[in-house]
């Protein structure tokens, strides 16, 4: 009797542990809103245009991006915090001094929710330099 106790135990604790492995993703329901997406992909351009434009020593265009279709969307943990990875493409329009530009473009972001569930962060990884690893940064999305 105390044997087969044992063996029910057993088998209880397995199918737990089991299914605490099986629960190590966030559920697609807390994914990103499509605005969060939007602020995201626009934030991203702006680091990468704010970097290109201090070495050229020009002024930043005002970017309008539309149109995005997520082609993946993955979800992960990350420091314990709920993460998404999404990939697609969106629409991209840059007014120029004389000339408008359109144009599609593939994304890759990882975004963040935070703890109160109020907030997102962009992950970005960056490379700090030629012989350097890169490293993992995170932006407030606005």
């Amino acid at each position: 009797m105390l044997g087969r106790f044992h063996r029910l135990l057993a088998v209880g604790l397995i199918c737990v542990l089991l299914g605490a492995c099986s629960a190590a993703r966030p559920p697609l329901e807390l994914a990103p809103p499509g605005d969060i997406v939007q602020k995201a992909i626009l934030l991203q351009l702006e680091l990468a245009q704010q970097r290109l434009a201090e070495q050229l020593d020009t002024p930043q265009p005002r970017p309008k991006i539309g149109s995005i279709s997520v082609k993946q969307l993955d979800p992960l943990y990350t420091d314990s915090l709920a993460t998404y990875h999404l990939q697609g493409t969106y629409n991209l329009r840059l007014q120029l001094p004389h000339q408008e530009i359109s144009q599609s473009n593939p994304f890759d972001i990882f975004l963040q929710r935070q703890i109160e569930g109020k907030s997102w962060r962009l992950l970005r990884e960056e490379n700090q330099g030629e012989n350097q690893q890169s490293q993992w940064f995170s932006y407030l999305v606005p």
